[in-house]
């Protein structure tokens, strides 16, 4: 049947997304998933809005959401864009900003998806390197360029780069737009999105699907100065006009209406890192520093891929790239102490095998 595809589809490679097991009783440590479910708020606005009304179109404008993010942020709603997932938000925002005549920028170790949007709509772009310690280095975006984009800490290293950083690479391109991936900023890192009103070429994108625990709801957002958010609103509104339901907004709305459940859980998952991370080094793991929900670890003497594959055979779950510089290292996602307890036993006795 591939006979009756568009041109561009044989030319595309899809994003892989981690592994979602059929099987239960697994220790699921592969996707970055918040191991505490979303704040009780959140449920009961969705029991709430389970009605008669879902009969009815919901809000185009997604008024309520985009009042209550602004008021996290202490923004204007007119700066605020949300779509149905971050990855929505990106595809969006890669259409109405990141196809310039000039390339984009992108580190050449970082978020899959970046590479696939590019195939997707046609945008040149280039990949620039990250140093021998796999962080990303602002001066290195130093050339000319079409627009930048960065995951803010990266993925899947974890690496956080500093708001100076930030800053510097605003400065250095006045003219382009700057795009700052924030999907893990709430595990350390402190947002660009205090620097929106500084510069009109920035657009931090977020998502509720880690520091809010609600993955399975698919919601994602973007804060900019209002040009860049009419520039989204124009693509989205060409696309879907009601890119979320009834229910995700809802639930999302109130999820920022519990800010105290929000900082307990994201200083849960932190403390957590901070003990898998010690645990690992006590077993020889070097493991690069992250702020975000993962942490990114190889060992000297020990092929990843076996070790993944042997953590599997205990029922652990976790995620191995086979990619040029870091085929060597697992990307293993925070769980409950419990379960970071099981992954350090799994990996003592594999090592001792």
């Amino acid at each position: 049947m591939s006979r009756f595809w568009s041109p561009v589809v044989h030319q595309l490679t899809p994003y892989v997304p981690g592994e979602q097991p059929k099987v239960n009783r697994l220790i699921k440590l592969n996707t970055n998933e918040n191991p505490y479910g979303p704040s009780p708020r959140v449920l009961e606005a969705i029991r709430a809005a389970a009605s008669d009304d879902l009969r009815l179109y919901p809000d185009p404008g997604c008024t309520s959401l985009r009042e209550a993010i602004a008021r996290h942020h202490q923004m204007n709603p007119a700066q605020v864009f949300v779509g149905n997932s971050s990855d929505e938000v990106l595809g969006i925002v890669f259409q109405a900003l990141l196809k310039q005549p000039q390339p984009l920028l992108m580190p050449d170790i970082s978020y899959g998806f970046y590479p696939v949007y590019c195939g997707l709509f046609g945008i040149e772009h280039r990949k620039v390197p990250l140093d021998e310690e796999l962080a990303i280095r602002v001066e290195d975006y130093r050339q000319p360029c079409g627009a930048v984009i960065l995951a803010n800490p990266n993925a899947p290293t974890g690496h956080l780069l500093s708001l100076s950083a930030i800053r510097t690479l605003l400065e250095d391109h006045p003219d382009q737009p700057v795009v700052i991936d924030e999907a893990y900023i709430d595990f350390g890192g402190e947002s660009a999105v205090t620097l929106v009103n500084e510069y009109p070429n920035l657009l931090v994108v977020h998502t509720l699907s880690k520091s809010r625990s609600l993955a399975g709801l698919r919601v994602g957002y973007a804060i900019g100065q209002t040009g860049l958010v009419e520039g989204l609103e124009r693509v989205k509104n060409s696309f879907n006009a009601y890119p979320l339901d009834r229910l995700a907004l809802a639930g999302a709305t109130a999820s920022f209406e519990d800010d105290e459940y929000f900082r307990q859980t994201c200083a849960a998952v932190i403390r957590s890192r901070e003990t898998l991370r010690e645990g690992l080094q006590d077993l020889g793991f070097e493991v690069l520093p992250s702020a975000a929900n993962f942490v990114f670890a190889r060992h000297p003497a020990r092929d990843a891929a076996g070790l993944a594959a042997g953590l599997r055979s205990e029922g652990i779950i976790v995620r191995h790239f086979r990619q040029p510089r870091i085929e060597q290292y697992l990307r293993i996602s925070i769980g409950t102490d419990e379960e970071c307890g099981s992954l350090l036993t799994a990996l003592a006795g594999l090592l001792r095998a």
